[in-house]
């Protein structure tokens, strides 16, 4: 069976940890932040942890561990 190939998008944006879980950014940080309070901003700034529901998908699209 032949290797399976990595997603470049995926590699790029998700950062894989020493533990295996997956580590992303919040989305919705880059513009029309003027409507957005201050709590939510910071909030935003934080990695998010990629939930269990999601992790199988992530291990289709990195099937070697590859992260940034």
């Amino acid at each position: 069976m032949p290797k399976m190939k990595t997603h470049r998008g995926a590699k790029k944006r998700i950062k894989v940890t020493g533990t295996g879980k997956f580590v992303i950014k919040h989305s919705g940080k880059s513009h029309i932040l003027t409507k957005k309070d201050r709590k939510r901003k910071n909030h935003l700034k934080k990695d998010a942890v990629v939930t269990e529901t999601y992790k199988r998908h992530m291990q289709g699209l990195l099937p070697y561990g590859e992260g940034r």
